[in-house]
């Protein structure tokens, strides 16, 4: 079984994150994609502004109706900054021997992976799903495989449509009572006004 792993904060999920979920599912023969929201994660440069209660429900919702698609909360409730490696060792651990992990992530990401916590473990434990979308084709990739050789034939590239949608801005949106339809789902929306998520300052962070 090939099981897709997508991390972030989800702050909120969006159509963005689902689109590129499915096309990872498509192209790489998931037979399950988990989404994985960071209770602390370690590369982002401020806290997510709703709580990892809120962000899990989110995603619950979002995946409700959509097979293969599942939440799980590893790493929600870590002390602690996130790292990767210690989800992917969790859920090797429980897997079947047969099941395959690959994890999912932007170009923009796979240029930090000599940044993570023990990167050959890492590709130990997994194959990279690599988005390569419109704007991205300048990755070196000399310069990233003489960095971690380790890296060779663990990756897989997919092609990824641009999904124009930032979570910074959702949150501004939602902060102005703006309606987020047709850029989260339709019960995220619902939350989000329910729980009048974001009504807050401190916009202009990079998570997403």
């Amino acid at each position: 079984m090939n099981i897709g792993i997508l991390g972030g904060t989800f702050d909120p999920i969006h159509l963005g994150h689902l689109g590129i979920a499915n096309v990872a599912k498509d192209q790489a023969s998931l037979e399950r994609v988990l989404f994985i929201p960071a209770g602390h994660p370690r590369l982002k440069q401020a806290e997510p502004l709703a709580i990892v209660e809120h962000r899990l429900e989110m995603v619950r919702l979002a995946v409700s109706d959509t097979a293969g698609f599942e939440v799980c909360d590893i790493e929600a409730h870590r002390p602690g900054p996130t790292y990767s490696v210690d989800t992917l060792v969790k859920l090797s651990a429980n897997l079947e021997p047969s099941a395959s992990l690959f994890f999912i992530l932007g170009m923009d990401v796979l240029g930090q992976l000599h940044l993570w916590k023990d990167p050959e473990r890492v590709l130990a434990l997994c194959q990279l799903l690599v988005l390569d979308r419109p704007g991205e084709q300048d990755f070196d990739w000399d310069e990233f495989y003489q960095r971690m050789p380790e890296a060779k034939g663990r990756i897989q590239v997919i092609n990824a449509p641009l999904f124009d949608v930032s979570a910074t801005a959702l949150r501004q949106k939602a902060a102005a009572n703006d309606s987020l339809v047709g850029l989260v789902p339709d019960a995220v929306d619902e939350y989000i006004r329910k729980q009048k998520l974001y009504l807050t300052a401190g916009e202009g962070r990079t998570a997403s």
